[in-house]
């Protein structure tokens, strides 16, 4: 049983830039209104040319170049995604052509916002088995393709982005946080039951249409803070490690308000939450990576540090997962 440890991070936005003044413009909304209750104050919405995989290539490309391996290493690719180029085949297989890795393992994973916890998980489980030595673990996603946007309890949310993480299977991960670098544990969850708080009203087999996006705001807030404390003290325990003993929570960068509701409730200080709302907005699967990314090239995430990493997503889907950076 080899830990899958990290060897590199990258990230990509779209080129536009769309603050709150600018949806208030467009809608009946205010930088005010939307700040107070979401922390976001600007999102970067993809432009003419820039799709899913074109962000998700700029963004395995930075972390393979973070990394130092070359991208014929990559023996498995899992992307996390909600909006794909295309129904099939999965979006994964662009990006692995475009790297030049033909011939490895690759695929898309959907889970909404917990995507990335997912295919972070899916790809520590095939390094443990053997199926390969190197892994590259995406999130990216274009949601500003299936927003409506008149419909203003939605459409500040989110934006477009993609991060992307590089893993090796290397050396024995060891029995708790004090050993080796890599992924101690991960804990995955799922309730079909609440499908209609968070959805798209649309699909292939359904409507033979995308859909837009649709959302019980109020509903989701309040499992959302209930859902990650839980999962969060699930890995915690799992590690037998204390709160204390975390360096940084990446969290899914959905909401301010959720963020901090779920550090009160674990007792973690803000100090040590990494937040990026309020500059790229809820992107979904790419949020985590993005984030995680982000505070490593800013000095803040260090060689050494326990890092947990914490989403939910419609379905619902929620995660965590453990790691020494």
């Amino acid at each position: 049983m080899t830990g899958a440890r990290l060897l590199g991070s990258g990230s990509a936005l779209p080129e536009r830039v769309l603050t709150n003044a600018d949806l208030a413009a467009q809608i009946d909304t205010s930088d005010e209104w939307i700040v107070e209750r979401t922390g976001i104050r600007q999102r970067h919405i993809a432009g003419e040319g820039e799709t899913t995989s074109t962000l998700a290539i700029a963004a395995a490309r930075a972390a393979i170049a973070d990394a130092g391996v070359e991208a014929s290493s990559i023996d498995l690719i899992i992307l996390a995604t909600a909006t794909p180029d295309n129904t099939f085949p999965a979006t994964a297989t662009k990006v692995q052509h475009a790297l030049g890795c033909n011939g490895c393992v690759a695929f898309d994973v959907a889970a909404v916002c917990s995507g990335f916890l997912y295919a972070l998980a899916t790809a520590d489980s095939l390094l443990k088995t053997g199926m390969g030595t190197r892994a590259l673990v995406i999130g990216a996603e274009t949601f500003s393709r299936i927003l409506d946007w008149e419909d203003r309890t939605t459409c500040v949310l989110f934006g477009d982005g993609a991060g992307a993480i590089v893993l090796e299977a290397s050396g024995e991960a060891g029995d708790d946080a004090s050993t080796a670098p890599g992924i101690l544990t991960s804990r995955l969850h799922a309730d079909g039951a609440q499908h209609d708080l968070l959805y798209v009203d649309g699909g292939p087999s359904t409507t033979q249409t995308v859909g837009h996006l649709r959302m019980k705001g109020r509903e989701v807030f309040r499992h959302a803070v209930v859902n990650l404390a839980s999962v969060l003290n699930e890995v915690i325990e799992d590690a037998g490690i204390s709160a204390e003993d975390i360096d940084w929570v990446v969290p899914h960068q959905a909401n301010a308000r959720i963020l901090d509701a779920t550090a009160r409730k674990l007792g973690i200080p803000s100090e040590k939450v990494i937040v990026t709302v309020d500059q790229h907005a809820n992107t979904s699967a790419a949020s985590v990576p993005l984030a995680f990314d982000t505070a490593r090239r800013d000095g803040r995430i260090k060689a050494g540090d326990l890092v947990v990493f914490e989403a939910m997503g419609g379905g619902f889907t929620w995660g965590a997962s453990l790691m020494r950076v």
